[in-house]
């Protein structure tokens, strides 16, 4: 389309400043501007978050948009939001400029408008604990991501990607999206707990917070309401300091009528999920950049095992049982381990490291998606699987690790650089339009690259995303670990 250029928006109010009263509250739609005029010349500030930034405020539900210049008013385009990610408690849209996405979009004739969204984040987004549970406050962050969706196709990255996943098991999120690309996350990514799990953790929060000091701790909210943001921060890092290696203030399940009503495997089975098509996908080391470097021994393998399988309604035999097939599984073999493809190399640390970070990034990410890509084309759904595989320079022992797949997908490696990995970004960016407007990643419109199958039971099988050899395989990897981890879901809160 000759001539025609992007123009960006940003801090679009779509819900009413979530602050005073309306904190710790579902987010209220914004319908209307206040006054005559906004300033959307920036993006808006991000939400509440450790470690703090230097924008930020509780008034942060905002959306900035990325869209074609000049189009008559007319104009009906396809839209896709982007949700960040950051584990449930740092990240901020601001961080991802899709200047570059939208121009291709342009140039290949498909123009998009593209939308990024800031929502509440730790205790202010994601409350936890019975009284939550109690007063209907659970996956308030959630919630504001659906406010900001409306008759959209949505993708994201990480946490971005396990939000989607997670609003899959609303059966009303067609109303909300036709389609979702979903990178490095599935709905248990991070292990899902029941909402009285968490008050524990929510007790020690608001005990922090000195206008709770003296409230009885089963009715938190009314002087949580009344605290100063720099109280609240502070109170946030005691409580996810308590919460040692676990991810404190994520989504948690909600129970019937919620957003998250049971365990993701088992609203799988059911067939319990949004009929909407969907892109999954995951890098080749996911588990690399989740894994500690010091770790030297198979006990403390085991033990973060036993951690992760806690609180279990299990027979203690049994999670240990699981345990010891796991390390069976996973040997403390180098040439095994992640980051996958360098043989013996061990990066100066110990062998257990890469033992670990291939069972962290089988656990975590490669069993989740192949488990949900699986139940959803079983159930009908178009999906489309992928796996990320480029070498990244100087990556030593992360390799081609969880989010390096973001700058390809917003074409920032087309910029200079290596002309393969420059194609391979602009045929990635080619996928991602594609599908975002016609639902299918094979449009033939832009750069020339492979067919990508859609997954089925007849043909599980993936493109690999690599700029050397961009081609469908297989979807067998780990068959056998894989299929052990999947085989005992609720045993890891799945």
């Amino acid at each position: 389309m000759p001539g025609v250029e992007g123009e960006f928006f940003g801090a679009i109010p779509f819900a009413t400043p979530p602050v005073g009263e309306l904190r710790f509250e579902p987010p209220a739609l914004e319908l209307g501007l206040q006054g005559e005029s906004l300033n959307a010349t920036q993006f808006g500030p991000s939400c509440i978050q450790i470690p703090t930034v230097s924008d930020m405020s509780e008034d942060c539900l905002t959306v900035n948009v990325f869209r074609p210049r000049g189009l008559p008013a007319s104009s009906r385009l396809p839209v896709m939001v982007w949700i960040h990610g950051g584990f449930f408690i740092k990240g901020s849209a601001s961080t991802f400029n899709a200047s570059l996405l939208v121009q291709h979009s342009i140039s290949r004739g498909t123009p998009i408008v593209f939308v990024s969204l800031d929502y509440r984040l730790g205790s202010l987004g994601f409350p936890t604990g019975s009284e939550a549970q109690t007063d209907g406050l659970l996956n308030l962050g959630l919630k504001d991501q659906l406010a900001a969706l409306e008759w959209v196709t949505v993708f994201g990255e990480s946490v971005g990607s396990i939000s989607i996943a997670d609003l899959f098991l609303n059966a009303d999120l067609e109303r909300f999206v036709r389609a979702a690309i979903m990178e490095s996350g599935s709905q248990a990514t991070i292990a899902l707990q029941t909402a009285s799990s968490g008050t524990g953790l929510w007790q020690t929060f608001a005990q922090a917070v000195p206008e709770c000091a003296s409230a009885n701790l089963n009715n938190t909210f009314g002087c949580l309401k009344t605290a100063s943001v720099e109280e609240i921060i502070a109170a946030t890092n005691i409580a996810a300091e308590a919460a040692n290696d676990q991810f404190p203030f994520v989504p948690v399940i909600d129970g019937e009528g919620g957003l998250i009503p049971d365990y993701p495997s088992t609203l799988q089975s059911q067939g319990r999920f949004s009929r909407i098509p969907f892109i999954a996908g995951t890098n080749l080391d996911e588990g690399t950049v989740f894994t500690d470097q010091s770790v030297n021994s198979a006990s403390e393998i085991a033990d973060a095992l036993l951690r992760a399988e806690t609180p279990s309604s299990f027979p203690p035999s049994q999670g240990q049982s699981t345990v010891n097939r796991i390390l069976q599984l996973y040997p403390d073999i180098p040439s095994l381990g992640s980051p996958f493809g360098t043989g013996n190399d061990t990066f100066g640390l110990s062998s257990q490291y890469k033992r670990a970070a291939a069972l962290n990034g089988d656990l975590n990410f490669q069993a989740l998606r192949r488990a949900w890509i699986q139940a959803g084309a079983s159930h009908g759904i178009r999906a489309y699987g992928y796996l990320f595989t480029d070498p990244q320079p100087n990556s030593g022992a992360l390799g081609v690790s969880h989010t390096k797949e973001i700058p390809y997908v917003f074409g920032t490696q087309t910029l200079g650089g290596d002309p393969a990995v420059a194609l391979l970004s602009t045929q990635m960016m080619d996928y991602w339009i594609s599908f975002g407007v016609s639902l299918d990643p094979n449009d033939g419109k832009g750069s020339q690259r492979p067919f990508w199958s859609p997954y089925s039971s007849t043909n599980q099988a993936v493109i690999q995303l690599n700029s050397a050899n961009l081609t469908m395989i297989p979807d067998n990897y780990g068959q056998e670990q894989i299929s052990f981890l999947n085989s005992e879901p609720l045993l890891f809160h799945h």
